[in-house]
């Protein structure tokens, strides 16, 4: 599925969340969720990349193990897994933290440990300009 935008990506990687958690609930570990969505992702003919590291740079110094990526799909979009009872704003600052330094427009923080996925979908962007 190359060639799509950020959003086309970004309403599978929704579909395909929905579409997980229906069939498993929520309460697993996001690790779990994080492999299934992978696969899913994967079969559906997206290219992911789980744990992908992201390097920061502090006063000249390159940090390599600064972050990881729960998911990066099709280099574009990413997508930062919870899976508790309630997220918080943390964690939404967590993906804009992630866009700013991978300089991507979009990402999707996905809380499983919600009773309905519809109500633990978050999407944030970063105001790149075009």
């Amino acid at each position: 599925m190359s060639g799509l935008d950020e959003n086309a990506i970004a309403q599978e990687i929704v579909d395909a969340a929905y579409h997980v958690h229906v069939e498993l609930g929520p309460g697993l570990l996001e690790s779990v969720y994080e492999a299934i969505l992978d696969h899913e992702l994967r079969r559906r003919g997206l290219d992911c990349i789980r744990q992908k590291r992201v390097p920061i740079k502090f006063r000249g110094v390159e940090l390599d193990e600064a972050f990881r990526l729960d998911l990066l799909v099709n280099d574009l979009v990413i997508v930062e897994i919870k899976s508790v009872e309630q997220a918080s704003p943390v964690h939404a600052k967590q993906v804009l933290t992630y866009l700013r330094l991978t300089d991507k427009r979009l990402g999707l923080l996905l809380n499983f440990g919600q009773a309905r996925m519809k109500d633990g979908i978050e999407r944030i962007a970063n105001g790149l300009p075009d």
